[in-house]
């Protein structure tokens, strides 16, 4: 790293099975057992799982059915939003007590930069230790962490010890943690692109750091650069203390699947009119709109268009929504439609200074 990369001690706090915990911290008769916050019906689907489940192999955004087919003693619990949010905002202040920088990534994550910090404390290793110890005292819950020099590190950082721990990831041990690190680990890379990444001969970090940004852009597009960089250690984006939404949507699943376009008309002209309610009550507009459609298989299609002029109405939104379902033949039958908006009125580009190399760092820089 060169004198002018911006070193930071950033941690990511991620709460450990969030809603099932709460649910079995609020229940002792489910402590210890499998169990699935969501719907239980056939149309159901997994919002999380307990460590206890996960065993079995259910994960979240799961099939109700498939969860239980592969866990017969699965527990299903209704989803209590009011009270997630509640804990969320309790485990919020815990972190404004260090520092202000808190970027929220949903109720049960958060970065916070601990470079300059409340406390005064030079280790962003002992805060992490004494934040997730705070988390337990207060909530009865236990939270994993992870330390280092930038979000994407920190973020694939605290996976590693899961659940209950934490990871700190050196500045001078950021190289060799990412070349050795397996490239489904790293953040921002599917299953779908992990796959093709195999295709490739990509199966470290040592492998993804072997190809060029050439040929990362040629076979990821736009992703390739970031791929490139990150692999390096380089992820230059701060921690945003008042995040910007990148896109608004609204979406819906169906009690019985849907077989034809016509049907799904008046649904696209109910999500469009939630979809408006949203955008007008933040005073928000976009110029992408997407259509998402889950098939009953849950295979996932989206199709998108970007207008020249941004736009919120709620007509002019169903006109592109419905252009974009007669793009192409449905495949299937359909479980789900989504519509969302993208390339906001809200967003605003950040000039960072691209850093093409990774050099030593200042040992003394402490974590």
């Amino acid at each position: 790293m060169s004198n002018e990369f911006p070193l930071r001690k950033i941690i990511h706090v991620d709460m450990d099975a969030f809603y099932a915990s709460v649910e079995q911290l609020d229940n002792p008769e489910l402590r210890g057992k499998p169990i699935a916050v969501g719907g239980s019906s056939d149309r159901g689907v997994v919002s999380a799982a307990s460590y206890e489940a996960r065993k079995y192999g259910v994960r979240s955004a799961m099939s109700s059915v498939l969860a239980k087919r592969n866990c017969p003693d699965l527990i299903f619990v209704r989803a209590r939003f009011d009270r997630y949010k509640e804990i969320s905002k309790q485990i919020r202040s815990i972190f404004y007590e260090y520092t202000d920088l808190v970027e929220p990534l949903s109720l049960d994550e958060a970065y916070l930069d601990v470079t300059v910090n409340k406390k005064g404390n030079p280790s962003a290793t002992l805060i992490a230790k004494e934040i997730r110890a705070r988390i337990l005292q207060e909530t009865g819950l236990n939270a994993s962490a992870g330390i280092s020099i930038n979000k994407f590190i920190a973020k694939v950082a605290s996976d590693i010890n899961k659940p209950n721990g934490q990871k700190t990831v050196n500045p001078e041990e950021v190289v060799s943690f990412l070349e050795e690190l397996e490239i489904r680990k790293f953040y921002g890379v599917g299953k779908v692109t992990a796959e093709k990444m195999y295709r490739l001969g990509i199966f470290t970090g040592n492998d993804l750091k072997s190809k060029t940004e050439g040929f990362l852009e040629e076979h990821f597009g736009k992703s390739g650069s970031y791929y490139y960089n990150v692999v390096r250690g380089i992820h230059n984006s701060p921690v945003k203390p008042h995040r910007i939404p990148k896109s608004v949507g609204a979406e819906r699943t169906f009690n019985e699947n849907l077989s034809s376009e016509i049907f799904m008309l008046e649904r696209l002209e109910h999500i469009t009119n939630e979809l408006e309610k949203r955008l007008k009550k933040s005073n928000i507009a976009g110029k992408t709109v997407t259509l998402k459609i889950k098939y009953s298989d849950f295979t996932l299609n989206t199709r998108s268009k970007t207008l020249p002029y941004f736009i919120s109405d709620q007509k002019l939104i169903l006109e592109t929504a419905k252009e974009l379902l007669y793009q192409e033949k449905l495949q299937n039958s359909v479980r789900l439609l989504g519509i969302s908006l993208a390339n906001l009125n809200t967003e605003k580009k950040e000039r960072t200074k691209e850093v093409k190399e990774v050099v030593s760092v200042q040992l003394k820089f402490e974590f």
